[in-house]
């Protein structure tokens, strides 16, 4: 999987690296934003027992 991402990115090494990196930090923004507060409600973590 990542060699084909690597091989549809377009131009020289550095740029897909920058992109690479870019999508990373968009993916993970989008998670801590939207996402894991949806599925927090989900998560008891007040609860310090485990099951």
């Amino acid at each position: 999987m990542y060699s084909a991402l690597w091989r549809i990115l377009p131009g020289p090494t550095w740029t897909k690296i920058t992109m690479l990196v870019a999508g990373a930090v968009i993916i993970v923004t989008l998670l801590m934003m939207f996402v894991f507060p949806a599925i927090d409600d989900f998560i008891s973590s007040t609860d310090p027992a485990v099951g």
